[in-house]
């Protein structure tokens, strides 16, 4: 199994947060712009670790390099089915150095959007205070 996945599965946040490359990009579904940062991308998947119920990986892809992985996943979040992806990309060190999300039905995607508002301030504070 995977690192991440299994970091994720665990719910390991230190182990998700170890995995993350000081420059990381993330890439929310629910975001306009990108957050970029160690820090902020941290607080902000401790934050869906918060928001996701049953969350589970149905699926992995990967490129032959090992660099760019595809992590399938389905959830709830406000009592609304999800289903997801996690595209990530790793640097030469092992490290995720780019880290996108990508959400289905627009519902759920809402759902996670209000979630996720409401954790912002806490996030906020977590991010400053790494």
């Amino acid at each position: 199994m995977h690192p991440f996945r299994a970091a994720v599965e665990n719910r390991d946040a230190d182990a998700i947060e170890a995995l993350l490359a000081e420059d990381v990009v993330f890439t929310s579904p629910v975001a306009f712009k990108p957050y970029a940062g160690k820090a902020i991308t941290a607080a902000i998947l401790r934050g869906v670790l918060r928001v996701f119920e049953d969350f589970r990986y149905v699926r992995e892809i990967a490129n032959p390099d090992g660099r760019d992985h595809a992590f399938v996943f389905t959830a709830t979040v406000g009592g609304r089915e999800i289903q997801g992806c996690d595209f990530l990309h790793f640097d030469e060190e092992g490290r995720i150095d780019d880290f996108t999300v990508m959400v289905r039905p627009l519902s759920a995607a809402q759902a996670l959007s209000e979630a996720m508002g409401a954790q912002f301030e806490r996030i906020s504070r977590e991010a400053a205070g790494a």
